[in-house]
């Protein structure tokens, strides 16, 4: 193997384990040590990881970029959707806010001096919320999804069910006038159908990308939800559709009205 493919296979292997040892990764090479420290100098310097004792670590950088390229996506449209959904927050509520790029600007624009409980399984939203001395923040445990920087799975079901939320504010990766709502990862799409009984009000947060795009994955049914929050309109199939399954559809760019 040369040098190049052997830099790609380091990489490769520190996504699925995040840090591994020198003496680890030359026995699965079948290397030298110093082989693969002047490796692991080059891989610092380029800056996709860091040098810890005795090992190599994966770059936050590079662990964090995913959940950054889809919060920075359409991110002008995602904040208009997130102001306009804070304006349904009051005082004393629990609303649940998911893992979606679209929730983590709505954790960042709640509105100040509202005295909240907020439950979340995402990692970047409790570290949005956790400063705010009005806030009671509930963080859902469980199987950590590294590039969602979120909790799955069976434990983190369990923990949610223990609760009944004013609202639950979901993002999804697609909205379909034939198949509902979708979404693009297993494990994500099974949490938030299981959390959606739950809620006293079920609140979909969607840029008009997300319209009539090919989702992988059924999250559940347009009438399952109670309003859509998106920047543009929806197109007359899919407005229809909303309309036939009593979804309100909220304009992100509409005065907010008292509710």
């Amino acid at each position: 193997m040369i040098a190049s493919e052997r830099l790609s296979a380091i990489l490769a292997l520190l996504h699925c384990d995040h840090t591994l040892s020198i003496h680890q990764l030359a026995e699965h090479f079948g290397v030298s040590r110093e082989t693969i420290r002047r490796d692991v100098r080059q891989l610092d310097q380029e800056g996709h990881v860091h040098k810890v004792h005795g090992g190599v670590q994966l770059s936050d950088s590079v662990i964090e970029e995913p959940y950054k390229r889809r919060i920075n996506q359409e991110a002008e449209a995602k904040q208009r959707i997130a102001q306009r959904a804070s304006h349904l927050i009051h005082d004393g509520m629990t609303i649940f806010i998911d893992c979606g790029s679209t929730s983590y600007w709505l954790a960042r624009l709640l509105p100040p001096s509202c005295a909240l409980t907020i439950i979340t399984n995402s990692h970047e939203v409790a570290g949005v919320l956790l400063g705010r001395s009005e806030t009671r923040l509930i963080v859902i445990g469980g199987q950590m999804d590294r590039e969602y920087r979120a909790a799955f799975g069976q434990e983190a079901v369990r923990q949610s069910l223990r609760f009944s939320p004013d609202i639950l504010f979901l993002s999804i990766g697609a909205i379909s006038a034939e198949k509902g709502l979708l979404d693009f990862n297993l494990n994500e799409a099974e949490f938030k159908r299981a959390i959606l009984p739950q809620a006293h009000k079920r609140i979909v947060l969607a840029d008009a990308s997300k319209f009539e795009r090919r989702g992988t994955i059924g999250l559940a049914a347009l009438e399952d939800v109670d309003a859509l929050i998106c920047d543009l309109a929806p197109p007359p199939a899919l407005a229809q559709a909303l309309t036939e399954a009593h979804v309100e559809i909220i304009l992100a760019q509409e005065e907010a009205r008292e509710d």
